[in-house]
């Protein structure tokens, strides 16, 4: 592990050479368990750097939960895995109150924390759970804390729910609902490898085991990077191009593209556009520079938008997905 001293985060300019230069170490120690898929890890880290939650999405089998679980190795964090199921219940995954005997033999109701309580939960297979379920990560993922009978209970910093889905139309699946979605920062697909890197991954898989990750940084690293990446500059007319770029997906509002208001039932809201702030920071710290450009914004929009802009009953009709309603977006809105 390369050790956090102090003299290696006294200052900001050696926490920026750090992250740009953890980018090449964090591929390669991931190298080691997935292949093919750099533009998902790369959204990985952005969400990491820039503190917000992550939605994975794709089908079952493409290494979700292996590229969560190693990213925790990789920063030294205390994990916790949570398989949602049908009949999860909300205190399963927050934790309940129990009858226990105090010193003097009398009765009194303890607090067991439930797995929630870790820097990175893992929440497995989200939608196979109902929404009253799904519900109970709300408040811990908007202010990192859990309320039992009233008392509040502060989760260990930091904290990210990482949380992997299977497409809505396989068998035994929820839909999330719209105000737990909109508290993932970024919905991340992940696809099938080409035909190449499958015969490297089943080659490799099938007759050795694969090396051991190695832990690189800490959570106090990682809450350090996160603060250096808050510092980095923005200029007003890229910050008013990501306002924009939201704004234009909400329907029947002036200047709307009649596009969006024939396919859009609900557009994205305000922190769809601090998503894409904070997380243009930290791709360009990610990239070595010092400043978020146009092109930050533009690389994380699909990202950041497709789970929150909600097409209607035409669209679904005339086979219109977010996805295709963000490259319109794109097209539309000019560069500053």
């Amino acid at each position: 592990m390369i050790p956090a001293s102090n003299e290696s985060l006294a200052t900001e300019e050696s926490i920026v050479r750090r992250i740009a230069e953890g980018r090449t170490q964090i591929k390669r120690e991931l190298a080691k368990v997935i292949r093919g898929q750099d533009d998902v890890i790369e959204q990985l880290l952005i969400a990491l750097l820039a503190g917000g939650h992550a939605l994975i999405t794709g089908a079952p089998g493409l290494a979700k939960t292996l590229l969560i679980q190693s990213t925790a190795r990789l920063f030294h964090l205390s994990f916790n895995r949570i398989q949602f199921t049908p009949d999860l219940m909300p205190a399963d995954i927050t934790g309940t109150e129990i009858l226990g005997e105090n010193a003097e033999g009398g009765r009194r109701l303890e607090f067991v924390k439930g797995p929630l309580f870790a820097n990175l939960i893992l929440a497995d297979e989200i939608n196979r759970t109902p929404p009253k379920t799904q519900s109970a990560l709300l408040e811990a993922m908007q202010e990192h804390q859990v309320t039992a009978a009233g008392v509040r209970y502060p989760l260990a910093e930091p904290f990210f729910v990482l949380a992997t889905k299977n497409p809505v139309e396989l068998e035994g699946t929820s839909p999330l609902p719209e105000a737990q979605l909109d508290r993932f920062m970024f919905d991340i697909r992940i696809d099938y490898l080409s035909e190449d890197d499958e015969v490297a991954v089943v080659s490799s898989t099938t007759s050795r085991r694969p090396e051991p990750i190695e832990a690189l940084f800490t959570g106090e690293d990682l809450l350090a990077f996160q603060e250096v990446v808050r510092r980095v500059p923005i200029a007003e007319e890229t910050a008013r191009y990501a306002v924009r770029l939201v704004g234009a997906s909400r329907p029947h509002r002036p200047g709307t593209p009649d596009f969006v208001n024939e396919w859009v039932n609900w557009g994205a809201g305000l922190r769809a556009a601090q998503c894409l702030v904070i997380g243009g920071k930290a791709r360009a710290l990610l990239g070595g520079r010092s400043h978020v450009t146009p092109d930050d914004i533009r690389a994380l929009a699909h990202a950041v938008l497709r789970h929150r802009v909600l097409t209607n009953f035409r669209a679904e009709a005339e086979g219109v997905t977010p996805d295709g309603i963000v490259d319109r977006l794109l097209q539309h809105v000019p560069l500053p």
